[in-house]
């Protein structure tokens, strides 16, 4: 999986979950939906996928409307498919079943050939302690990540 221009990362899903597997996945976009990512007008914050008839659609992703793109435009946070496999889908609806497992985006980028792609990653949430004990972690390899540089 070759990233090219990383264009937005959901940075909040690694803190909600733990994140087991990843798949690239591609998306069906309008023109004007591409030109928009293109300038970097896009936010998975809040977005989530979801297994409906044996297909993935991503909800909650917002994409700014096109500026030059007038009528073309289309609602910005509509739902839209995603492109798998069908034995990828089967995974993930196995996955899904389980309890405490989501379909999260983690990013979205152009691939060298240029594609628009999402990065879907399976998570299991996280409880209020794992988050506490993640963030302990971080902070005590910053501190030493900090200790290093001072010595040498």
């Amino acid at each position: 999986m070759a990233i090219g221009k990383l264009i937005a990362q959901n940075k909040k899903a690694y803190h909600e979950y733990f994140i087991e597997n990843k798949y690239e996945v591609g998306i069906v976009l309008t023109g004007t939906e591409v030109k928009s990512i293109r300038a970097g007008k896009v936010s998975i914050k809040e977005a989530y996928a979801v297994i409906d008839n044996g297909e993935v659609w991503i909800t909650q992703m917002h994409i700014a409307p096109y500026e030059m793109g007038n009528r073309y435009n289309v609602d910005s946070l509509r739902r839209r498919k995603l492109l798998m496999h069908g034995r990828e889908i089967k995974k993930l609806i196995g996955y899904t079943a389980q309890d405490g497992y989501a379909l999260v985006p983690t990013k979205v980028y152009i691939n060298p050939r240029g594609f628009v792609k999402v990065e879907l990653g399976v998570g299991k949430g996280k409880k209020l302690y794992d988050k506490r004990q993640t963030l302990a972690k971080k902070d005590a390899q910053r501190r030493i990540q900090q200790e290093m540089k001072e010595r040498f």
